[in-house]
């Protein structure tokens, strides 16, 4: 597995001429107009990268960014992998492993997500500080390689709390109304029910969704710095029977993107931990 990964490292390392990346940037459902903001060197798309998956999902792109944002060199993966599309965790996570060997040391990713806190609504921007795993399957299961990490990483931080605590400096400063929760990854692809929705209020859960959990706790193992956002695109409860679409989840994130794309922007460019 270690040669697969290593292979495509050194296919997309051709393609990275002009500075090391300083951050992998994840882009999930509806978020691609934050690719816009990257000033292109070269884009690289998935189905010509060696051993690399391809997304099926409506608003996700193929292809990965190399270029800067605010004066920093990023990669940028237009589109992720997820388990409900059938995909293996060694699969989903792919990217991250990929990351680590190209020498980027910091992680930053974007979702959409069902809000259930009572005190969230639609088109909230919310900063995970903590996850809920219940994936079926764990990404780190199976052999380790000690060449990523160790065999069991702590998780106590697994959103770096400086980093948080500058989106929400900036935030303050553009006037950008954040909320700060706990993110339960439940594998998708449906949409939870109203008892589901309660059932993750209930365990301490904020939102929900069907991504990141799995590509941060390898991010965190192999010891990359993660910064991740929620886009609160519809709302559920046990009291609550909302009726969701992706169409209506991608309205939601297209009425948020203006604040993202300034909160991003902006954090990129002054991020130097």
């Amino acid at each position: 597995m270690y040669k697969r990964y290593q292979e495509t490292a050194d296919y997309i390392q051709q393609f990275i001429s002009e500075g090391a990346p300083e951050f992998a940037i994840i882009l999930g459902s509806g978020l691609s107009s934050l690719q816009e903001e990257v000033t292109p060197i070269v884009e690289i798309p998935y189905t010509g990268i060696p051993n690399f998956p391809h997304s099926t999902v409506e608003g996700h792109g193929n292809k990965l960014i190399y270029g800067t944002l605010s004066g920093k060199y990023v990669l940028l993966m237009s589109g992720r992998f997820h388990y409900y599309e059938g995909y293996a965790m060694d699969e989903v996570t792919f990217p991250i492993r990929i990351f680590h060997l190209l020498g980027i040391k910091k992680l930053i990713v974007s979702n959409a997500s069902g809000g259930v806190n009572p005190a969230f609504s639609i088109g909230d921007i919310m900063l995970i500080k903590d996850h809920i795993n219940m994936f079926p399957e764990h990404p780190l299961r199976g052999k380790n390689l000690e060449k990523f990490g160790t065999r069991f990483p702590d998780m106590s931080e697994a959103y770096n709390r400086s980093m948080i605590s500058l989106a929400e400096e900036i935030a303050k400063e553009q006037g950008i109304n954040l909320q700060k929760g706990v993110y339960v990854g439940l594998q998708g692809p449906t949409f939870e029910t109203p008892a589901e929705y309660g059932m993750v209020r209930a365990i301490g859960g904020d939102a929900v969704g069907m991504s990141t959990v799995p590509e941060v706790i390898v991010a965190r193992h192999q010891g990359m710095k993660v910064f991740a956002l929620s886009i609160i695109s519809d709302l559920g409860g046990a009291n609550i029977a909302p009726t969701v679409s992706h169409t209506e989840v991608l309205n939601a994130v297209n009425a948020t993107m203006p604040k993202v794309l300034k909160l991003v922007r902006e954090f990129v460019r002054r991020e130097n931990s």
